[in-house]
């Protein structure tokens, strides 16, 4: 359908459930192309084999005559989904259907069909259907001619229906109320009942922290677990099973330092000999580390790597022991091109931070625990609430003061680390081995580059312990597909079940990741499969990206408010003010702005807090940390314009900072006695002078109406949520008896606990008022904390904080436009541009 003068710019803000069917009388491929297969294979004649749909991701061999069609579907700066390819195919027929979020202006939706080719994809014909007319709501079907096609009746079969957030019943409460349970929908793991969560802050909590008594429901205190100690002690205590995932995984560091109860067997030494130790106990004990391709521990070559996480050091530790330690590189899909996988190995990171072990269960059983959110077990994680800054650099930090924002030999304050973590017991703890499972199968499938060639390994799947053979570990039942060679997620088992449902204290949880079927294996190979798993195909990948899904409707299930905790904060760069195109595509960004305009248009409070790090991790001057700082202040000047305009359209006094709030971590402290200031032992930071420094903020969560939670390791970057780069595990939970639908009032089970304890650390006290987040009288309340804090932060003369929030430190008008906060352009002490700056060098793809 041709677009017209009368086509006008709608915001789609919903779900697009699309059907691409197939196309007819596409262009033959293009002419020099089929010049040359002509006379490299000496046939210029031969059938179009794809006249039925064949749901194969790849289908068969090659025949050469024809394009190799897929569809493309674009928004504005951005794409939305892809089907997959068909070979030689005219009358290509795909079938394929696609549930698309979308919170984007656009004059049209665009369908290309391109002709995936060795020498590029050519676009063979192009539909444009008006925004306005999907906006209306009604069936879209049938078929529509293409522009700019060589050939005049070349069409394509589509079935569209558009559903608006505001007519969607599943919006109209939260996840969390849910009459049905189903948490969030569309996704590869279904949510799991009966279980439990702890929810943990910072790596340890010690009494010292003097965290406040915070009252729950029904009598209860929340309780302030201690995340490695936890983890310690469930290791010490396995008796078949030690699984760990890591981004970076040290051997030497120790997980219990500030012990608050008796320490357990081998809880006294490093990690790594904690491991060797249960290992030889006859604990099946297995590493999967992030494989830097920067490191290198060979033929006499040793280098950290860019990322110092200190992969190859600990694959030596472990080398000549019975623990197995795997290091996993992040390959690209064997689909992809060969170009493409190496941008894919070299750009992008696993990041999934999990570990699995066998713990106590009802009477003689035993069943599986897992750890999963930010924290990786490795130097510079260890913290608490207090983030000291030069206390007990001798003894608790000997040997891990993390700092890397100045060159060694400098004198500074270590860097203090904040972050989030949780653990499960119930039936999701089976989901988090399933992923650990997919993806030890698919790490071990090769050994590493041998000297001339590549050589197949023998599989180590019997690495991998088979719990369902093992009478005593409580396990459920995985079913075997008829047809094919892919995972089949089982069923909810009320026997996996930890808790009662009528429980006060029970759990949902569901497991969601980003990742791609270059990092494990069990996807399956067909669409239809994939479209059953809720699994999306792009051209030939399956991807799960069910964490950014999940973001997306608990965001737009949101009720009062949201809490946000995340160490990079960027997207939906199609709305950005400059450089529309930097592919930052998720919509975390845009679905919180719409989100706070939609209850401005229907007269309600509502509030969005977002806490970040000062900047991100590394020199805050260098062109890297400069350019995610720039989309970063892109993001925020994206969503503050579009409050703006809908404060200005409702005609109401009000400031876009009343519903959304940016904040930063510092803290200062004074310095010990037996610390020498003296620039004779080298050169003194004016960090250290000032006795200051930020508190990275290296969390990845979301807390919305006190009644659900996510965390993970999911940074909120299009590396984490794309699903087809940094691979990422996250979880997302709430207590059925602990939300508004079932008080019928603001609940206060252990996600409101867990809200206030991290208030309480972050604002140094807890006010009245911090009972209702969305209040205008909190949300001021709040900011006028911060501010002072920044002020007291920034002050040459030496002043305690109240707690650690700061404002972050650029200025927003009325109008939402995002500038430098007057006499603060650049951060202190450090240096670099706050507000950021673009770099010409940099590919997009690193820093978004």
């Amino acid at each position: 359908m041709a677009e017209d003068g009368s086509d006008k710019t709608v915001y789609l803000h919903g779900e697009l459930h699309l059907n691409i069917i197939e196309a007819r009388n596409l262009p033959n491929m293009d002419v020099v192309t089929g010049h040359i297969r002509r006379c490299v294979t000496f046939d210029a004649c031969r059938k179009d084999n794809n006249t039925s749909v064949n749901t194969k991701l790849r289908s068969g061999g090659r025949k050469i005559i024809t394009s190799d069609p897929y569809v493309k579907v674009s928004v504005p700066q951005a794409t939305v989904a892809r089907t997959r390819v068909l070979k030689n195919a005219r009358n290509p027929k795909w079938d394929e259907h696609f549930i698309i979020p979308l919170a984007h202006a656009l004059l049209h939706l665009e369908f290309q069909v391109k002709d995936d080719d060795v020498f590029g994809a050519d676009v063979l014909g192009t539909v444009k259907i008006p925004a306005e007319k999907i906006a209306a709501g009604d069936p879209i079907s049938g078929w529509f001619p293409m522009e700019s096609s060589r050939k005049k009746d070349t069409e394509l079969h589509l079935d569209m229906k558009f559903i608006p957030c505001e007519k969607n019943p599943l919006y109209r409460h939260g996840i969390a109320g849910d009459p049905e349970h189903r948490g969030v929908r569309n996704t590869y793991f279904p949510v799991r009942k009966g279980s439990q969560v702890t929810l943990y802050q910072d790596a340890h909590v010690r009494p010292e922290c003097n965290m406040p008594e915070i009252e729950l429901d029904g009598g209860k205190v929340f309780r302030h677990d201690s995340c490695w100690e936890d983890i310690c002690y469930a290791i010490s205590e396995a008796h078949h099973m030690i699984y760990i995932v890591g981004w970076s995984v040290f051997h030497k560091i120790k997980l219990i330092r500030e012990p608050t109860r008796p320490l357990p067997r081998g809880g006294d030494l490093t990690l790594g000999e904690l491991l060797k130790y249960k290992s030889e106990e006859g604990v099946r004990v297995l590493l999967m580390v992030w494989d830097d391709k920067t490191s290198h521990s060979k033929f006499f070559i040793n280098t950290a790597g860019v990322m110092g996480t200190h992969d190859e050091e600990t694959r030596k530790f472990f080398k000549h022991s019975s623990v197995t330690c795997v290091l996993s590189p992040r390959y690209g899909s064997s689909k992809l091109s060969f170009f493409k996988q190496q941008v894919v190995g070299t750009a992008f990171t696993h990041h999934q931070k999990c570990v699995l072990v066998d713990t106590q269960a009802s009477g003689n059983n035993r069943k599986v625990t897992s750890f999963i959110g930010g924290l990786d077990l490795c130097d510079g994680r260890y913290d608490t609430p207090e983030h000291r800054l030069f206390h007990d650099l001798d003894n608790v930090f000997k040997d891990d003061v993390h700092q890397p924002n100045f060159p060694a030999g400098t004198k500074a304050p270590r860097q203090p680390w904040h972050d989030l973590h949780c653990k499960i017991d119930g039936p999701a703890a089976y989901d988090v081995l399933l992923n650990f499972e997919q993806r030890w199968k698919k790490a071990t499938k090769w050994r590493e580059f041998a000297l001339l060639a590549k050589k197949m390994a023998q599989w180590q799947d019997d690495a991998l312990i088979k719990i369902e053979r093992i009478s005593w570990i409580v396990s459920p039942t995985y079913p075997v597909p008829k047809h094919g060679d892919y995972t089949i997620v089982p069923e909810d088992d009320p026997l996996l079940h930890v808790s009662k449902e009528d429980h006060p204290d029970n759990w949902h949880v569901q497991i969601f990741r980003s990742i791609d079927s270059g990092s494990l294996k069990g996807f399956p190979k067909t669409v239809d499969v994939c479209e059953a798993q809720n699994l999306i195909t792009a051209k030939s990948l399956v991807i799960d990206k069910s964490i950014q899904t999940a973001y997306i409707q608990v965001i737009r299930s949101a009720q009062h408010f949201i809490y946000i905790e995340n160490q990079y904060f960027i997207g939906s760069s199609y709305a950005w003010p400059s450089y529309k195109d930097a592919g930052a595509d998720n919509l975390i960004p845009m679905e919180l702005a719409l989100k706070i305009t939609s209850k401005i248009r229907a007269g309600e409070r509502f509030a969005v807090y977002v806490v970040i790090p000062m900047w991100p991790e590394g020199a805050p001057a260098s062109a890297t940390v400069q350019e995610i700082l720039y989309w970063q202040s892109q993001t925020m000047e994206a969503m503050y314009s579009v409050i703006a305009r809908e404060i200005k359209a409702m005609q109401i006094d009000a400031h876009p900072q009343d519903y959304l709030n940016f904040y930063c971590l510092g803290k200062r402290e004074e310095l010990p006695a037996e610390i020498n200031q003296s620039p004779a032992d080298g050169v003194v930071s004016d960090s250290q002078k000032f006795n200051r420094f930020m508190i990275y903020v290296h969390a990845k969560g979301m807390i919305v109406d006190d009644e659900y939670v996510i965390v993970g390791s999911a940074n909120i970057n299009q590396r984490s949520l794309a699903g087809s780069k940094d691979t990422e595990i996250a979880m997302g939970s709430y207590q059925p008896h602990h939300t508004w639908a079932a008080k019928k009032r603001h609940p206060h089970g252990q996600i409101y606990g867990y809200r206030m304890s991290l208030w309480a650390e972050h604002l140094g006290m807890l006010d009245e008022c911090y009972k209702d987040p969305e209040a205008l009288e909190c949300v001021k309340r709040v900011n006028e904390v911060a501010e002072d804090n920044w002020k007291r932060y920034t002050a040459n003369e030496f002043t305690e904080l109240q707690g650690h929030l700061l404002k972050y430190p650029l200025h927003i008008d009325v109008d939402g436009k995002v500038g430098s906060l007057p006499g603060y352009e650049n951060f202190p002490d450090i240096g670099g541009k706050i507000i950021g700056a673009h770099s010409a060098t940099l590919p997009d793809i690193l820093t978004t």
